[in-house]
């Protein structure tokens, strides 16, 4: 962990969210909201959502259309107002048909605003990871498809 030019109080909310995701699951997704602006916008290769409701839409998919979600943080680096994660995040997806655990590899750049009576909250949170690798070639007949053209793209 790595924290460079950064008040206490924003070291102590970096961990604390850090920490949370690591544990996150359907009952304690509520205390998610602490730690975002109420117009924070969430960004994925899949979503881009605006407000706690939004965000909350994602995750409650997550948790619907996936067996036991989890995070791992590996690495984390903040400078200033700025916090980089590197994560992966296992799981297991019956659409798949996959008798192995899934894990995509990927990061989090999250930006921090201070709010006078909310103290320190994210109002931006883009992941990024590669769909195509990490997910679509696992897929039995669209990775069938992206192996053969990664194979005639490759140089």
């Amino acid at each position: 962990m790595t924290h460079e030019n950064m008040d206490q109080a924003l070291i102590e909310r970096v961990n604390g969210l850090g920490a949370l995701y690591e544990n996150l699951s359907l009952d304690n997704l509520p205390e998610l909201a602490k730690f975002y602006a109420v117009h924070a916008r969430f960004q994925d290769p899949f979503n881009d959502v605006s407000g706690w409701e939004g965000i909350e839409r994602v995750f409650l998919h997550m948790f619907k259309t996936m067996r036991e979600p989890r995070f791992v943080v590996e690495e984390q680096v903040s400078q200033g107002e700025n916090t980089f994660l590197t994560w992966r995040f296992y799981f297991w997806l019956d659409a798949m048909s996959s008798k192995e655990e899934q894990c995509i590899r990927g990061a989090t750049h999250l930006k921090w605003q201070k709010d006078e009576s909310q103290g320190w909250q994210v109002y931006l949170h883009k992941d990024y990871w590669d769909a195509a690798q990490e997910l679509y070639e696992k897929l039995p007949v669209l990775g069938a498809l992206m192996r053969w053209l990664k194979s005639k793209l490759r140089a």
